[in-house]
C-alpha cells in the first residue's frame, strides 16, 4: 500500500509542469515551493490591508468574515435552542443533549473561525518585525511569539492560487506568503478575491520595499 502510494506521488511530480520563473530574475525563485501552504480556502474575502500609521500595516477582518462566522455561532445556539422550545422536550433527556450536543459542533466552529478572523496579522517597522497573533513583539525581546519575523528576513512576497473543487462547487483559492531568505515560506492570509490580493500585495510590496511573485497569470478573474 505504501509503494503504491509512493509511486502515485512520485508520478504527480514527475506530470507536473515546470514553472517559467525567469521573468522573476531571482535564482531563489527556482529553489522554493510553488504549491499551496494552506490547502483549502474560501470564495469570499476574508481579510483586507490596512494602514495604522506610516510604519504599520495589519490585515483586517471583513464584515463579511465576521458574518460568516457569526451565522455558525448563533445557528449553533438558536436552532437547538428552537426545537427543545418548539418540542417542549425534557431539559434533561438524551434528545436534548443530542440536540445541544449538535448544536454546539456548530457553535465551535464559528467561534474558531471569529477568533482565527479576528486575530492580528500586522508588519509593523517600529519594532522590526511581522507577526500573527495576539502577543506583540519586542524590539529587543527574548521571548518573541512563536512565528514573528524579522522584517529584514522577508525576500519576496508570493501569490498562489488553488483550485478547489467539491460535491456542490468549484472555485479558486489565492495564498499571500512571505519568502524569507532562506527559502522558507510563511502564510499571511488565503481568501478568494484576486483582485483584492494583488492590490494589497502591492500596497505591502511598496511598505516593505520587496518584490511581488506572483504566478496566478493563468486564472482569468
Amino acid at each position: 500500500m505504501f509503494k503504491k502510494i509512493k509511486a502515485k506521488i512520485e508520478r504527480l511530480q514527475q506530470e507536473r509542469p515546470k514553472l517559467d520563473l525567469s521573468h522573476f530574475d531571482d535564482p531563489l525563485a527556482g529553489e522554493i515551493d510553488w504549491f499551496p501552504l494552506k490547502g483549502g480556502g474560501t470564495n469570499f474575502k476574508t481579510r483586507s490591508l490596512s494602514k495604522k500609521s506610516f510604519n504599520r500595516y495589519h490585515f483586517k477582518a471583513t464584515l463579511g468574515s465576521l458574518f460568516f462566522s457569526g451565522v455558525f455561532t448563533l445557528c449553533g445556539i438558536g436552532l437547538p435552542l428552537g426545537i427543545i422550545l418548539s418540542n417542549d422536550l425534557p431539559i434533561f433527556s438524551l434528545e436534548t443533549l443530542g440536540i445541544v450536543f449538535f448544536g454546539s459542533i456548530f457553535t465551535g466552529v464559528g467561534s474558531l473561525l471569529g477568533y482565527q478572523y479576528l486575530q492580528p496579522v500586522v508588519f509593523d517597522k517600529s519594532v522590526g518585525y511581522f507577526w500573527k497573533g495576539w502577543k506583540e513583539p519586542e524590539m529587543y525581546g527574548r521571548d518573541n511569539p512563536k512565528g514573528a519575523i524579522r522584517l529584514s528576513e522577508i525576500h519576496a512576497i508570493q501569490i498562489l492560487a488553488e483550485y478547489i473543487r467539491s460535491d456542490n462547487s468549484s472555485y479558486y483559492s489565492y495564498e499571500l506568503n512571505l519568502i524569507l531568505r532562506d527559502g522558507s515560506r510563511f502564510n499571511v492570509i488565503d481568501h478568494g478575491k484576486l483582485d483584492q490580493m494583488r492590490k494589497d500585495a502591492e500596497e505591502l510590496s511598496s511598505f516593505l520595499g520587496k518584490p511581488v511573485w506572483d504566478l496566478t497569470s493563468h486564472v482569468n478573474r
